[in-house]
């Protein structure tokens, strides 16, 4: 089995041991984006829709480093500190997937990196 890093300048550098990607395979695993600026390395903060604006520019940054787009993700795994969000969160998000939309799981968690009230990874199918 082929396993290779997959990395964009356009998005976030990783923090930490982890990769902003790695394709197996015909399968992409996408780590969890926050929003944070990728120029700046700062979180975007505002409202909800604008978080989710820049998580999911972050995802399509490592997409497209692997040659894929939003239409390739099969899967996403949403984190949100406050499932009062998300209400506000799915508007923005159904904005980005607007034809069949991929599998999704959302969960409640105590509290994300940085302060963040969201996070979003995904699963694509190259």
């Amino acid at each position: 089995m082929t396993r290779s890093v997959v990395l964009s300048a356009a998005a976030p550098k990783p923090v930490s041991a982890y990769s902003q990607a790695i394709q197996s395979g015909s399968l992409l695993f996408l780590a969890g984006q926050i929003p944070l600026d990728p120029a700046t390395g700062k979180v975007v903060s505002g409202t909800l829709a604008e978080e989710t604006d820049r998580i999911i520019d972050n995802l399509q940054a490592v997409l497209s480093a692997a040659g894929a787009t939003l239409a390739n993700v099969v899967k996403t795994t949403v984190y949100l500190t406050n499932m009062a969000d998300f209400a506000a969160f799915n508007e923005a998000y159904a904005r980005h997937f607007t034809i069949d939309p991929p599998a999704r799981t959302t969960v409640a968690v105590a509290a994300l990196p940085l302060g963040v009230r969201v996070e979003v990874e995904a699963i694509a199918a190259l």
